[in-house]
């Protein structure tokens, strides 16, 4: 499984999150069709844990099933 940030962007992109506003390392997605919103943490080119990866898709309402 890719945990790289810049991954995550492009799930979130493809399931209609745009990006709101970004400060400093953090990103925040906001999805109009759900209402809802998600912050991604980018930090350089480190990868995320996977509790992290896994906790962002469950808040933005996708299912890790799916991706697959």
């Amino acid at each position: 499984m890719n945990l790289s940030p810049n991954h995550l962007i492009k799930i979130l992109l493809r399931y209609g999150f745009i990006l709101k506003r970004s400060r400093g390392s953090h990103q925040l997605f906001f999805n109009p069709l759900t209402n809802k919103t998600v912050i991604v943490p980018v930090r350089g080119g480190k990868d995320m844990k996977k509790g992290t990866f896994l906790a962002i898709l469950k808040q933005a309402g996708i299912d890790k099933n799916e991706l697959n």
